[in-house]
């Protein structure tokens, strides 16, 4: 029973916070959250650097991703010291991968991908995963079983990335193809639940010029996908289908990523097969790969129970907080928009 509150939890949290996305954030006021002056310029101006939302909500989604993970590792009772270790081991690897990898495939600085991340995060989770049971399972009297915690890891990420692309509609990214040149059938079916996105700083209008014009809401369409197919696989952990539950996952999210592509106005890269379409191809053989070596055993029956008490413990919490706080500066301070302060006295208040 408390296996499927948690799932009508999540259901419900999910909901919520996906039907208040979709209806306010393409709006011009949810983009920057505050803008803090740094140097002082001529006539009392200040230069500001912008913090955004983008950093905000991806902030929550890593956060959430983690918590939703340590739940699922909790229920098998894993060791707290081994689940700290695969998820700082992997986020030190994946988050700085973000930037990385969206210089290589677009040439640009100042950008981030999640798909890049999480195909370098997918490579090698498995032996991070061998790596810690090799260092702390001995010692703990205790292994992280491998297909397991590879389930935990890509419901996860499909949980992480489907309410991360919430920072997109708020940041103009990852935008779709106007209506007016997409084929009648999708015109038909999205007319009325289209993205209109105000403000001239969202990369939907600085780059593709679409401000206040209609999109497909394909941020919208990845995010209940996500968040669906997430919901799917903990349905699936919690009754200890781990195999068809990490497959499900993994290709119904990688596939969808390569198809996605054909909706999106964005710039993803060179090539008619970008980088990203080819690397979500390599994580579903991947995948494969993997399942063929480290085929389906014997493994302990999960109890939600236990992995939500074990996400109240003081250190997940204090690691939750200064995640959070790591990634908003990370991902929040914006490189591409800037800022002119002014400051004065209201003398009528003196």
């Amino acid at each position: 029973m408390v296996n499927e509150l948690f799932i009508i939890s999540l259901i419900t949290f999910f909901s919520v916070i996906l039907w208040w996305g979709f209806k306010t954030l393409p709006g011009e006021r949810w983009q920057i959250i505050a803008s803090l002056p740094t140097i002082r310029e001529r006539h009392g101006l200040w230069r500001g650097i912008n913090l955004t939302y983008y950093g905000l909500l991806t902030a929550n989604a890593y956060v959430t991703a983690v918590a939703i993970l340590c739940i699922l590792l909790g229920s098998m009772g894993t060791p707290l010291e081994e689940t700290f270790a695969v998820i700082v081991a992997i986020l030190l690897i994946c988050v700085p991968a973000s930037k990385y990898m969206a210089r290589i495939v677009e040439k640009k600085k100042h950008t981030f991908t999640v798909g890049g991340a999480f195909f370098v995060g997918m490579l090698v989770a498995p032996w991070m995963i061998c790596l810690v049971n090799i260092v702390l399972g001995t010692r703990m009297d205790g292994m992280l079983q491998c297909i397991p915690a590879l389930a935990a890891f890509i419901i996860a990420y499909a949980f992480g990335e489907g309410m991360g692309r919430l920072a997109c509609i708020s940041f103009g990214c990852c935008y779709g193809k106007s209506l007016s040149n997409s084929h009648p059938f999708f015109r038909r079916i999205f007319q009325k639940y289209c993205f209109m996105f105000t403000g001239e700083t969202k990369k939907v209008a600085y780059e593709g010029g679409l401000e206040g014009v209609k999109v497909m809401p394909i941020q919208a369409v990845t995010a209940v996908l996500y968040i669906t197919i997430g919901i799917i696989g903990v349905c699936l952990f919690t009754k200890s289908y781990y195999m068809t539950a990490f497959l499900l996952v993994i290709i119904v999210t990688q596939a969808w990523r390569s198809l996605s592509e054909m909706f999106r106005a964005d710039f993803r890269g060179f090539g008619k097969i970008t980088g990203y379409q080819m690397m979500a191809m390599i994580s579903i053989l991947y995948s494969l790969g993997l399942s063929y070596f480290w085929p389906s055993q014997s493994y302990r029956v999960p109890d939600a129970a236990v992995g939500v008490s074990a996400l109240w413990d003081p250190a997940i919490i204090l690691f939750l907080l200064v995640l959070w706080y790591v990634i908003f500066l990370y991902t929040g301070r914006s490189a591409v928009t800037g800022s002119t302060l002014t400051f004065y006295v209201n003398k009528d208040r003196v």
